[in-house]
């Protein structure tokens, strides 16, 4: 009994960590845990920086369109930000959300990285996007991404077998998210990847590990960690209300595919910041002509699909300029050029996979920029 309650209070962080994994998703407790995922597992602040917090202008007040009230409702959404030109047009929060909460982004969090990425590569710390993701990250060798190129992982198109089914326990994408509770390694869980089902360029296939072999070179790159570079790249001139916060492994490494947590209204930064072809606040923040490779479908997805760039998806039907950041459980950064629209909203939607459910969203975020005109 004495070894059990040692073992226990030995291990007690994580097993509260893997207790919350499990329970995560749960209907009672998921709108709590997207908005304070701190409290349940690892993590590591981005430093906001110590600038003011840049200017979001009030514009006036839209009439949300038709069937948005019955939308927010069935698709559990949490908030709901709009800008017009940069002007803030609507803002709400519901199922008991504030302003001040720091939502997870869960897949948004994977058009951060190529934000990133698209600055040190313009600085010179990347020779080429057909370079393989080994050169930087070599404790890949022999591995499923020996062979792989950096391009293949931004478009997700290594070809590396990863099961992302979330309903069944010993799927990939559960496994790694036991890892990150337990206090393991995500680069160890990678590079223990060993299987691939096409060749790397081959096919798209979403793979959310491609994101983390993206960090693994940009870590390699430049010899520093993600928190620190975003922070000085990205969220410090993007003027931030609150500081961002990283889920970690337990060698304190960031979990870049999906671990954000950022205030709603800074989310729509980052999207205006796209929407302005990499400028915000008066300073040139990611280069203009990687925003415009990111943002347009360039991966082999099948005829007719939905499209995929670098980290960032292109709408069925998409008009030129308009393409989303998109995660699990409803989490979204719509940007709508074109209209001078964004739309920042996340959610707690556990239907999210349903038939339609996505189009649903994209149909709203349309509805909703043609109304801000």
């Amino acid at each position: 009994m004495v070894t059990a309650v040692v073992l226990y209070i030995w291990k007690r962080e994580e097993i509260t960590r893997l207790l919350a994994v499990n329970s995560l998703f749960s209907e009672e407790k998921i709108v709590h845990n997207f908005s304070n995922m701190d409290t349940l597992f690892l993590t590591t602040p981005v430093d906001r920086g110590a600038g003011p917090v840049s200017p979001l202008p009030e514009g006036p007040a839209m009439t949300l369109p038709e069937g948005s009230a019955d939308w927010i409702d069935a698709r559990s959404v949490t908030a709901l930000v709009v800008l017009k030109d940069g002007a803030l047009m609507h803002e709400s929060y519901h199922l008991g959300t504030a302003p001040e909460d720091r939502r997870i982004s869960w897949s948004v969090a994977k058009s951060y990285l190529p934000a990133l990425f698209g600055v040190i590569y313009d600085e010179g710390h990347i020779d080429s996007l057909d370079d393989p993701v080994t050169k930087y990250a070599p404790s890949l060798k022999g591995g499923a991404y020996d062979g792989a190129t950096i391009r293949n992982v931004l478009q997700m198109s290594s070809g590396v077998t990863f099961d992302e089914d979330y309903l069944d326990y010993d799927s990939d994408i559960n496994r790694m998210g036991r890892v990150i509770a337990l206090g393991g390694t995500m680069d160890g869980f990678a590079e223990g990847l060993t299987e691939t089902f096409t060749a790397p360029g081959a096919t798209w296939q979403y793979v959310s590990i491609d994101t983390h072999i993206l960090g693994m070179v940009i870590r390699g790159a430049t010899g520093r960690d993600i928190p620190s570079l975003l922070s000085e790249k990205i969220i410090a001139p993007l003027g931030y209300e609150d500081a961002p916060y990283y889920i970690t492994d337990g060698e304190g490494v960031a979990f870049v595919l999906g671990g954000l947590n950022i205030r709603t209204r800074d989310y729509a930064r980052f999207g205006q910041m796209f929407l302005q072809d990499g400028a915000y606040n008066g300073q040139q923040v990611v280069p203009a002509p990687w925003v415009a490779e990111s943002t347009v479908a360039s991966a082999n997805t099948a005829e007719g699909a939905i499209g995929y760039g670098y980290q960032w998806w292109v709408p069925i039907g998409a008009t030129e300029g308009e393409y989303l950041g998109r995660g699990i459980y409803g989490q979204y950064i719509y940007v709508n050029k074109p209209l001078g629209v964004v739309i920042a909203t996340n959610a707690a939607d556990r239907q999210f996979r349903e038939p339609g459910a996505h189009e649903s969203n994209v149909a709203m975020f349309r509805a909703i920029a043609d109304a801000a005109q």
